[in-house]
């Protein structure tokens, strides 16, 4: 049966990677002039991955989260939590850019729990320069977004859990912002087939935003005669969509005992505005004690191979797991992430 698993699992591993060497080929046509769909949605805050034990296995989470990151991977996770608990994670992102995620869960009975979550995504000070002084005016500006969600999570049978996530989100840049209302909805089903799960979530189901603020009123001269008076002016903001994502990802646990375990995952995700990826990971555990986490995501211009390691801590009142995964870009650095969660009463 072992030998199954393991078949099964190289299969896998085999359909993705053909899938994305064809996502490939399309963005080496898109570059020869065929249509693309980049730039098509906003708010690309919301697409950035949560999780140190996630990222550590290349976002491979729609069929394995199973702890309060689940709020960004697939919902219906949550259920999994069966005691109080809350986790925090520090992203070094980008360009100075920082991103921080808090989150807390409360189990409502023996099959539902709900979790309350915070994002966000800043800049830090940014100076204004302009073409005449390119060494700063003097002034500076910041991107700050936010995120701020609601999920319920349960199970319908032993086997199928489901989950449902509200959040509104907050779009600043300088002196204009947009606001929106999006929603979560995903599901997980247990096979119990050669400790086989599966996952399917979509995300950021919600309204248009539009910009608006101070930075898009100006006065201007209707006509440029010396006695002409001028006049109060709004500039009029396009309104954008949100990233909208689907994630299906499948998962087995092919080593299961007292002293190890090994998981591995593949994920295949889709977006509305660019082509799809494919990810594929796998955690080794020591003890449940000790982790080790890789993996590769195939289709992206700048993530490719990833890692990780965790360690669980217990004592007398709360169990935690203190997480640090590191992701390689191609041109932009390092992006390192490091988590902390915490249960109560384990």
């Amino acid at each position: 049966m072992k030998y199954f698993k393991i078949i099964l699992i190289l299969l896998m591993s085999y359909s993705f990677s053909i899938l994305s060497l064809k996502a490939d080929d399309a963005a080496a046509g898109a570059s020869l002039g065929e249509f693309v769909k980049v730039g098509a949605a906003g708010a690309q805050f919301m697409k950035i991955p949560i999780g140190a034990r996630a990222t550590g296995m290349a976002n491979t989470q729609g069929a394995v989260a199973n702890d309060l990151t689940s709020v960004f991977w697939n919902p219906a996770g949550v259920a999994d939590i069966k005691s109080m608990s809350a986790n925090f994670t520090y992203t070094s992102w980008i360009a100075s850019f920082s991103h921080n995620f808090g989150a807390f869960a409360l189990p409502l009975s023996e099959n539902y729990t709900i979790a309350a979550h915070i994002v966000s995504f800043t800049s830090g000070d940014i100076p204004i320069t302009t073409i005449d002084q390119d060494y700063g005016t003097g002034s500076s500006y910041r991107v700050s977004d936010v995120n701020l969600g609601l999920t319920v999570s349960g199970y319908l049978t032993n086997q199928f859990s489901f989950g449902f996530t509200m959040k509104y989100i907050n779009n600043q840049f300088s002196e204009v912002a947009a606001s929106g209302v999006a929603f979560d909805v995903g599901t997980m089903y247990d096979t119990e087939i050669q400790g086989i799960k599966l996952g399917f979530s979509i995300h950021n189901l919600g309204t248009q935003e539009t910009y608006s603020g101070q930075d898009l009123n100006t006065t201007k001269k209707l006509n440029n005669s010396f006695y002409a008076s001028p006049l109060d002016v709004a500039y009029l903001a396009s309104s954008f969509a949100l990233p909208l994502t689907f994630r299906a990802g499948i998962s087995s646990e092919i080593i299961s005992n007292k002293d190890m375990t090994l998981l591995v995952a593949a994920d295949f995700i889709t977006f509305s505005d660019v082509a799809e990826q494919f990810s594929i990971g796998a955690e080794w555990g020591y003890k449940d004690i000790i982790f080790v986490r890789g993996g590769y995501l195939f289709g992206q211009d700048q993530f490719g191979l990833a890692g990780g390691v965790g360690i669980k801590y217990l004592t007398g009142g709360f169990s935690g797991q203190l997480d640090y995964s590191i992701s390689p870009t191609f041109d932009l650095g390092l992006v390192n992430r490091i988590g902390i969660n915490i249960v109560m009463g384990d």
